[in-house]
């Protein structure tokens, strides 16, 4: 995602119009729209426009691996990883390519497996749901379809207030086309946006009921076209109890932290449906990525007063992966 600028506006003169449905004309019905216009204005100069551009993050993984090899024509790689989305799935807010959430899945898949992971980034900073078709698109011209591919999308969709069934409908079509062509497809659900605290009240709780409906959405269309949804609004108390800690500089994009969080939460999800078409893992390899993960909700519980879940797979009920298919590994 990017940082909400012109788009927070949208999104004010339509919360104003939800509100003012059940209000009277007038005076209230003015005071409501200027408020929330106001609050727009406020959330558009403290959060700004990030326009940093994400780290380079693709190569080849290995176990251990320090650095990627540089992936070239006739290079090997037993599974390719593919990261579809926006900003938050190409990893904005990162220093370095290490916090990046793809990076932290490409490593983790290669501790797990032994095995040469390949990763490749289509996601664009800024693109909504819309913009999912083009990077599929590009992924069909680039080459075969990728062993596994997981998508991070939504919270651009609500800040320029697209239509929630549309955006759905779109993201549900990226995965069947992925799904029809082989892969294993890894839906990061629309984040809970009422976490980030830069976009003040009542606007703020508007904007969350939006991502919480968007996110439904898209659990749904995922689970329909044959990929594996994961809900990443569940990492919301996370955010707004530690935000020093899980957000980065802008107030808006995850820190690498936040990022940690968001990695661990996919990762088993992913690791299931693969391991379900023949892939063998040790999951013992994955204590590093569980135990930061583990740490920073140990500091969200000892801030907060209540117990952090013990991981992503505990959550809900919500970690298994139904339904995999089957796929070679050289």
């Amino acid at each position: 995602m990017e940082a909400p600028r012109i788009s927070l506006r949208t999104a004010a003169v339509t919360g104003a119009a939800t509100v003012l449905a059940g209000s009277g004309a007038g005076t209230a019905s003015w005071a409501a729209y200027r408020l929330l216009m106001a609050q727009a204005g406020v959330a558009r100069g403290v959060i700004g426009r990030d326009t940093s551009k994400p780290p380079e993050a693709d190569g080849v993984y290995t176990a251990g691996c320090g650095v990627p090899e540089p992936w070239r024509t006739g290079k090997h790689a037993d599974l390719h990883l593919m990261i579809f989305g926006d900003s938050t799935a190409a990893g904005v807010g990162c220093l370095t390519a290490d916090g990046v959430p793809g990076v932290r899945i490409a490593r983790a898949l290669a501790d797990a497996s032994g095995k040469r992971i390949r990763l490749s980034t289509k996601a664009i900073s800024g693109a909504t749901s819309k913009g999912l078709a083009g990077q599929v698109d590009a992924m069909f011209v680039a080459g075969p379809p990728p062993d596994a591919a997981v998508i991070f999308i939504g919270a651009n969709d609500i800040t320029k207030k697209h239509s929630i069934s549309a955006s759905a409908r779109r993201l549900g079509a990226a995965v069947a086309r992925l799904h029809l062509a082989g892969s294993v497809v890894v839906v990061g659900t629309c984040p809970d946006l009422g976490a980030v605290s830069a976009i003040p009240q009542p606007l703020r709780t508007i904007v969350r009921n939006w991502s919480v409906r968007l996110a439904r959405a898209q659990f749904a269309v995922t689970n329909a076209a044959g990929g594996h949804p994961v809900v990443l609004g569940e990492l919301g108390p996370e955010f707004r109890t530690a935000p020093e800690q899980m957000f980065s500089a802008d107030g808006f994009h995850p820190s690498a932290a936040g990022y940690e969080l968001a990695a661990a939460r996919v990762l088993p999800a992913l690791l299931a449906a693969l391991e379900q078409r023949g892939l063998r893992t040790d999951r013992d390899t994955l204590g590093p990525l569980r135990g930061l993960a583990a740490r920073l909700r140990g500091l969200v519980a000892q801030k907060s007063g209540v117990i952090a879940a013990d991981d992503g797979e505990s959550r809900n009920g919500r970690g298994g992966v139904p339904g995999a298919r089957q796929v070679r590994y050289t």
